[in-house]
């Protein structure tokens, strides 16, 4: 059940006007059932002093693109009231000319445009008003006998509005609607959510926290869970089964869904996910439409419902299943496109957006890892809004061509624009060992700040645990992960993969980086050294680019293999037989790789760095000790001995082979594979010939 989040303490620390709003705001996003992601909009009416120094009645109203959660000062628009009000003696209003007028009506230039529902708290005659869509209400407002079910729960207090696109016509039925009513305390917008108001910030929130409360009580008293979506047909597998094939099969849908544009994946298990897909009448249930308009641009009009008897050993089957149904999907969402589309849409990628599957849960496509996570969070709330709705009457939703249409609304599309440009490795996902050392997280970072979601492997978990935790807390949650995993270990490389899946979808680049380095005349280079170093340098970079070359045939879309080498591929290094011959390897091994992959457009290339020092477990160990005894100096003289002895006169940092890298995983590097590429400063004996 929904509870107050107003805190007295806190209320009483703020500056009121703005600032209050504010707080509302937040605390009214924080809560998903109150409202949806990116949904609903607040306001505040209060005197300013305007840029003349004369007072001025101003609405700060939510901006058009932001979340009530995460709300800042500069979110909101300032609007002055004496321009707006004199709006609401015309008839009609086009949205164009709307949102030219309001444009006029800004206090600051620098505000964002103004939501398309400003009018609506506008026209309103009270001093704080919020729109949410609280599940409860729009179960309710989605149910055939809504209407009839809130006279029963609200008497004469409410107003209802027939569905109509938000702007200047649904703006001024409201208002006329409350001018009506003088017991009206609230407005039930139909398939859409509610309205309410109060004379101050902590009035106005507590009526929209009782009313959803009013309705909730109403609603879980004629909840039945054994008839939920028709009962239950099919049993969830057991989780660590369910979420097994989950990471099998979303490779393959990964490749399925990505057509011009690659798309990031997420997996959703959750207990109402799993009740839901597991019901008699989801199949039927789950295509009627969507819950809420604002859903739709992130959930398409339908989900995709997969067919299918869950069954432990049927993975093949339901990797089979699942590209035939989003083939299928994409020509039905085409057709859906062509039957509605106006002259000059544009149509969006045609995969769809959730895809449910009984007994598994709910896999969510996105071009990042936060928007495919958005489009699961509102269909968790499509599916509340769908077991109020039913427990009512008959969930009803909007029509095809009205669901078209706020899709592809143009007010809808601008919230779109408002997005960042995709950077160079946006919708990729890198793979990186070694991610905790200085190579591997310089990587990560140079990766992340391109769009790049990516994954740590290193044995140092902690290590690697802490650059994911710097890179999240610059770039957003879940931009980066890590994973404990030996690059020796066949079963913990599966598993790392099968995480990576999991939780990105699959894999677009691998940084094969993790490695060692021991020094030892050749004479006196024991069968175990020599075996260390072809454990860790030959045998790990081949069993970890063997899972990825599988699992990127799988996908379909290609991706690219950066190895990182040494100096020591090509030049033998004193003291350093058991080393180089690895190093060697690796290299040969990474253009045989290439010749197999070129035709899956899978392209593998070497960088050969030099005595890379900085953030180095290998250098901060014995074998600076081993490399400076080679060389007859001091362990502190290296850093100079190698500068000299480059032609640049110059020392390598991570960063640098960090560039390397990215060059060969860009779009830059398309055509390029099978190459080495040195970063040393240029070491004389290390040409390649």
């Amino acid at each position: 059940m929904v509870q107050s989040l107003w805190n007295n303490d806190q209320a009483s620390q703020l500056q009121g006007g703005l600032d209050e709003l504010i707080y509302r705001s937040n605390i009214i996003g924080a809560d998903r059932r109150v409202c949806n992601w990116g949904g609903g909009n607040t306001s505040s009416k209060t005197v300013v002093k305007d840029f003349r120094g004369r007072d001025v009645e101003v609405m700060y109203v939510k901006g058009s693109g932001s979340d009530l959660a995460s709300m800042k000062a500069g979110n909101f628009t300032g609007l002055r009231m004496e321009d707006i009000r004199p709006l609401f003696e015309r008839d009609e209003m086009p949205d164009e000319e709307m949102v030219a007028y309001l444009a006029n009506c800004m206090i600051d230039a620098k505000h964002p445009r103004a939501s398309i529902e400003a009018l609506l708290h506008a026209f309103l005659p009270f001093k704080h008003v919020d729109h949410t869509h609280p599940d409860a209400i729009i179960s309710l407002c989605c149910a055939d006998n809504g209407q009839a079910v809130a006279r029963e729960i609200f008497g004469d207090r409410f107003v209802w509005v027939p569905y109509i696109r938000p702007g200047f016509k649904l703006s001024k039925m409201i208002a006329e609607g409350v001018l009506a009513n003088p017991n009206a305390e609230l407005v039930l917008m139909e398939k859409h959510g509610l309205v309410t108001w109060g004379e101050t910030a902590e009035a106005c929130y507590a009526q929209t926290i009782r009313i959803i409360s009013e309705a909730e009580r109403y609603i879980e008293a004629r909840v039945d869970d054994a008839k939920l979506f028709g009962g239950a047909k099919h049993a969830a597998l057991a989780a660590d089964v369910r979420r097994s094939i989950a990471a099998q099969v979303m490779p393959t849908v990964r490749g399925a869904v990505s057509d011009a544009k690659k798309m990031l994946l997420t997996f959703d298990d959750g207990d109402d996910v799993l009740q839901f897909v597991g019901g008699m009448d989801a199949p039927q249930l789950s295509q009627i439409g969507a819950a809420c308009p604002d859903h739709l641009v992130h959930t398409k009009v339908v989900p995709l419902f997969i067919e299918w008897t869950p069954d432990a050993e049927d993975a093949e089957g339901l990797k089979a299943k699942l590209k035939e149904s989003i083939a299928a999907y994409k020509e039905q969402y085409q057709a859906y496109f062509e039957r509605n589309g106006n002259q000059g849409d544009i149509m969006f990628e045609a995969a769809p957006r959730v895809i449910l599957i009984p007994g598994i849960g709910m896999i969510n496509t996105g071009k990042n890892w936060a928007m495919a996570r958005i489009s699961g969070a509102l269909y968790h709330r499509a599916i509340a809004v769908m077991r109020g709705a039913t427990a009512l009457g008959n969930f009803v939703s909007l029509s095809e061509n009205e669901s078209y249409n706020v899709e592809y609304w143009p007010l809808e599309l601008y919230k779109l624009s408002l997005a960042p440009a995709e950077a160079e490795f946006s919708r990729k996902v890198a793979f990186i060992t070694g991610g905790a050392g200085g190579i591997g997280s310089e990587t990560a970072r140079r990766l992340v700040s391109e769009g790049a979601h990516v994954v740590l492997a290193d044995l140092n978990l902690e290590g690697a645990q802490k650059v994911a935790d710097e890179i999240n807390a610059r770039h957003g949650d879940s931009r980066a992960i890590a994973v404990k995993m030996d690059v020796t270990s066949e079963e913990q490389i599966a598993d790392a993969y099968a995480v990576t899946a999991l939780t990105f979808g699959g894999v677009d680049i691998i940084v094969n980086n993790a490695g060692l380095a021991t020094s030892s005349p050749f004479d006196e280079t024991s069968l175990k050294e020599w075996n260390l170093n072809m454990n860790v340098l030959g045998t790990g970079y081949f069993l970890v680019a063997r899972e990825a070359f599988k699992l990127m045939k799988q996908q379909g879309i290609g991706g690219s293999m950066v190895f990182i080498g040494s100096k020591n591929a090509i030049y033998a290094g004193k003291n350093a037989t058991a080393y180089s011959a690895a190093k060697a390897l690796e290299a040969h091994l990474a253009r045989c790789i290439a010749a197999e992959g070129g035709e899956f457009g899978i392209r593998v290339n070497t960088v050969l760095p030099d005595a890379i020092l900085q953030g180095s477990a290998i250098w901060n160990g014995a074998w600076r000790n081993e490399r400076a005894a080679a060389y007859g100096i001091e362990p502190d003289q290296l850093e100079e001995y190698y500068r000299k002895r480059t032609t640049l006169l110059v020392n390598i940092y991570p960063a640098d082979i960090a560039e390397g890298i990215a060059f060969f995983a860009s779009s830059k590097a398309e055509k390029t594979t099978g190459c080495m590429l040195t970063i040393d400063g240029g070491v004389p004996a290390a040409f390649t010939r």
